[in-house]
């Protein structure tokens, strides 16, 4: 299936600078955007107007390194509140499918309603039919970049939501774990469970929870951390964060389920294939993006 790259039009990030040395992100803005205020720029990052390498970042003292790409939203310059953080994989009558970065939620929170992936997708679809809407059926986590899809018709929404085990075939991630793993391959299962909290965790008595499996293969490893190909059987909240942590790998970044590191300044889990048979012509899709390049950039030599 052809899966061009199709940016979202008229507010795409048009402002890009690459760094030719190292800077707090801060002082880079201050730099490039000579005509700002100090203000100004502390803006651009609190409404996450600002992408490292495709990542929205916020801290004001990100360390940005030589080559890395920085992008900037010019929604502001407008005088504009909608941002378009996403680019387009596919789209066609009954599915739009992005590449989510790390950062940008799915759906609103009660703290955040406007800058979502939902939010902005309802946006794009309005340019061309004000009555357009799109439609949910699945969430990647805040911090977790990749494939996203949600579809433009309620009809097409529930045919997805009510067989999706049934016809998602693949759902693939990478994974960046702490330390070496032992076991280079392996098939986790337990049955998942939440607290009163939200946090998630596992039980291995059966029936005693949600039925959650989880298929790894170890890619790429050094003396610090471990890259992970991972593959669900199941897509339960926070799955392979619980399960890296139940094998005692956690998720870099991953300040909740015990991760002490945090190499990356994200957490290392990007979506980056989502397999389905088209619930009306039976057509096999698959939609895939590539290893973001900061997971590249800590197994030097190996890509």
């Amino acid at each position: 299936m052809n899966q061009g790259k199709n940016t979202m039009k008229n507010k795409q990030y048009n402002k890009e600078f690459v760094v030719t040395s190292e800077s707090g992100l801060l002082d880079f803005l201050l730099l490039k955007m000579s005509n700002k205020s100090r203000n100004n720029a502390k803006s651009l990052l609190t409404h996450k107007e600002v992408l490292v390498d495709g990542e929205i970042i916020t801290k004001h003292d990100y360390m940005l390194k030589v080559g890395q790409k920085i992008q900037i939203s010019p929604s502001l310059n407008r005088g504009e509140k909608r941002k378009d953080l996403v680019s387009v994989i596919y789209e066609d009558n009954d599915f739009i499918v992005i590449n989510k970065p790390s950062g940008l939620l799915s759906i609103a929170t009660d703290k955040e309603r406007e800058i979502t992936a939902y939010h902005l997708l309802t946006d794009y679809v309005k340019r061309s039919n004000p009555k357009a809407r799109v439609f949910v059926v699945h969430r990647l986590d805040r911090d977790t970049s990749g494939v996203l899809m949600v579809a433009k018709n309620e009809k097409m929404k529930l045919a997805l939501q009510d067989n999706w085990e049934e016809l998602v075939s693949k759902r693939c991630y990478f994974a960046i774990v702490e330390g070496q793993v032992e076991k280079k391959t392996d098939r986790i299962q337990s049955w998942i469970k939440q607290t009163k909290t939200f946090f998630m965790y596992s039980s291995y008595k059966s029936g005693d929870g949600l039925m959650a499996i989880t298929n790894y293969q170890v890619i790429s490893e050094n003396s610090n951390y471990s890259l992970m190909d991972i593959q669900l059987e199941t897509g339960r909240k926070n799955q392979i964060r619980v399960h890296m942590k139940d094998i005692g790998h956690c998720v870099v970044g991953d300040k909740k389920y015990g991760a002490k590191t945090d190499p990356l300044k994200r957490l290392g889990l990007h979506a980056y294939k989502l397999q389905f048979r088209h619930p009306v012509t039976n057509e096999i899709m698959c939609f895939e993006t590539q290893l973001p390049q900061k997971f590249k950039a800590l197994f030097k030599g190996s890509f």
